[in-house]
């Protein structure tokens, strides 16, 4: 398959440290990839670099064949990626429906989302359409981030810590939802640390450790080897 997203030989860090040192991974149309490792491995930092959130020391990210090393956030979110950042990070006292307005962005062609699509996606969003976001629950703030990045019609969602701290029923609808959005042909690069989940849902699954990639494979070779997340997973 033709990746849509491509990062090669990726190096990033904060000031001094250097956290990625060779990071190579890529996501197809499509296709749901898994991001895995440990706690501070390097995965939120590759989503910050893929995003321009951080400078790129080496390597390149590009999309759709574009490159994107270099571009600010914004131009990297208009080329088409969809972030839904660990923390939510929604706003607070705008509505669940200004909150989705608020980054709504046309595309040409079938399969635009609109306010009317997420709610069938997330019911629980449209009986709190009119609530300030920080009235909503975890699972909620969960839910309208996820909606609030699929109303920029991305074609690849990028989803950071996808059900932290959620109750064990919100997880499962969150990752009905993931389910829900692959069938319908949406490309996702997802870090979430439930793995029965997500080999579930995933085609493929790259693990960081120290910064580097040190295994990348399908689901049923991950299975396959339980050594694997044993050693890089501590599962």
């Amino acid at each position: 398959m033709t990746a849509l997203l491509r990062v090669e030989g990726l190096a990033a860090g904060y000031g001094p440290a250097q956290v990625l040192f060779d990071v190579h991974l890529s996501v197809a149309a499509g296709e749901v990839v898994a991001l895995l490792g440990r706690n501070g491995m390097g995965k939120t930092t590759t989503i910050s670099t893929i995003m321009g959130l951080l400078p790129t020391r080496s390597g390149m990210t590009s999309f759709d064949g574009r490159p994107l090393t270099g571009l600010p956030p914004y131009l990297i979110a208009r080329a088409g990626i969809g972030l839904v950042p660990e923390g939510r990070q929604i706003f607070p006292a705008l509505s669940v429906e200004e909150n989705l307005i608020a980054t709504a962005a046309p595309r040409v062609g079938d399969g635009q989302w609109s306010l009317e699509r997420v709610y069938r996606l997330f019911p629980a969003l449209a009986e709190r359409r009119k609530q300030p976001g920080d009235q909503l629950s975890g699972g909620e703030q969960q839910m309208l981030a996820i909606g609030r990045a699929l109303m920029t019609n991305p074609r690849l969602l990028i989803l950071d810590e996808a059900t932290e701290g959620l109750a064990p029923l919100i997880r499962d609808e969150i990752w009905r939802c993931l389910a829900q959005l692959k069938s319908e042909g949406q490309s996702i690069l997802i870090v979430d640390k439930h793995l029965r989940a997500l080999v579930r849902l995933a085609d493929h699954h790259v693990i960081l450790e120290k910064g580097n990639v040190v295994w990348s494979g399908t689901s049923a070779a991950l299975m396959a080897d339980p050594h694997v997340a044993q050693r890089y997973l501590h599962v």
